[in-house]
């Protein structure tokens, strides 16, 4: 019996390895060497996941140290502080600027950068007003 999909093989070699097949051999195989073609990308695609799950973890880490060097090395006196230091070069029109810049972290698809996109903008919507009362 064999398990593999000629319609998902396109996305299954994107998620395996970025990009999608141009001209590969799946096309052209029999249906057992499809199948071999198959297991091995999707053994590849895990291997994959598992590698961006290290790098998000590392991007993680690197954000939270980052975080804290602004609180106990240059002296911000807490953690939003230290987030409107993190940004203050930046502008913000919109939300998606707020994910655009947790994004470039490499930590938005996490929970921590889904809370960190929340309070952020909590922080964003503060400058503005604060902004707007002294124009």
């Amino acid at each position: 019996m064999f398990t593999y999909s000629e319609e998902l093989f396109s996305d299954l070699h994107k998620d395996a390895y970025g990009f999608r097949p141009r001209g590969h051999k799946f096309d052209t195989s029999t249906p057992a060497e499809k199948q071999v073609i198959w297991d091995e990308t999707i053994s590849d695609m895990y291997l994959s996941m598992e590698a961006e799950k290290a790098r998000t973890a590392e991007y993680l880490e690197e954000f939270k140290a980052q975080v804290e060097k602004v609180i106990n090395v240059y002296g911000a006196e807490d953690r939003e502080q230290a987030l409107r230091w993190m940004t203050q070069e930046d502008t913000f029109y919109h939300s998606q600027d707020v994910e655009s810049w947790v994004y470039d972290k490499g930590i938005l698809f996490t929970d921590y950068g889904k809370e960190l996109v929340k309070e952020l903008m909590d922080i964003v919507d503060q400058v503005e007003d604060e902004e707007y009362i002294y124009e």
